[in-house]
């Protein structure tokens, strides 16, 4: 039997479920905006008290690893590698985009969206629950470009505020918004091998905006010095 802890708070949602194997003991999903930072631990205490649990008897940690929010991405892995590290426990990350995959036709080309602002997003494709193309940040135009010729085409999660290009583009593909779903990250993260702790960092994908601008003017090999400036 394996007890799992997942949580995901790339996006801003907060999503934490407890696992015992593939059956969900305990799950909950926070869709507001407010700071991971504080609320994430309360919620992970709430969940464990809830089904009389203790830290120690928690088998392995599943955390979304990116793309996403940098601040949410920070909090979540720096969390995982904690819990992970005190509890002397396996550590899994898990792409963010297919925790925005769960409940679908596994038949449909599953295409999750995080919007990465000015019209561009991180994106993944998936099918029959595997990758079909590694996750990446791109434009929504070349994402449209990709899969034009693709059939029973689902774009799911962050995806409102990218619907009327979406239904212009491909009239007949199915759109959905969702919300990152911890379990179906608990679920995937146990057939997956751990991870070195120590190592683990999460996939941005993306420098931050701040990176770019400097490196407009920089030498984008000279990485020394920029790690010392900033």
């Amino acid at each position: 039997m394996m007890k799992v802890l997942a949580f995901d708070t790339s996006s801003k949602a907060l999503s934490v479920a407890v696992l015992n194997n593939m059956e969900c003991l305990a799950t909950v999903t926070i869709n507001i905006k407010k700071n991971h930072s504080i609320n994430l631990m309360p919620a992970i205490d709430f969940l464990m008290q809830s089904i009389d649990l203790e830290p120690q008897d928690l088998d392995r940690i599943v955390v979304a690893e990116g793309p996403g929010s940098y601040t949410g991405l920070r909090v979540a892995v720096a969390t995982a590698k904690m819990l992970a590290y005190t509890l002397k426990i396996d550590l899994v990350g898990v792409s963010s985009l297919y925790a925005l995959t769960n409940g679908f036709s596994e038949n449909d080309l599953l295409v999750p969206l995080i919007d990465a602002r000015r019209n561009n997003v991180y994106v993944g494709f998936y099918q029959n629950g595997d990758t079909v193309k590694p996750d990446c940040h791109t434009s929504l135009e070349e994402v449209l470009q990709e899969v034009g010729n693709k059939a029973n085409v689902h774009f799911v999660g962050e995806v409102a505020a990218f619907f009327d290009q979406i239904k212009k583009a491909l009239p007949h593909a199915k759109i959905t918004e969702t919300l990152p779903c911890a379990v179906a990250i608990g679920r995937k993260g146990q057939k997956m091998e751990s991870v070195n702790v120590d190592a683990f960092v999460p996939r941005y994908l993306k420098r931050v905006e701040a990176e770019e601008n400097w490196l407009k003017n920089h030498c984008e090999t000279n990485t020394e010095e920029y790690i010392k400036r900033v």
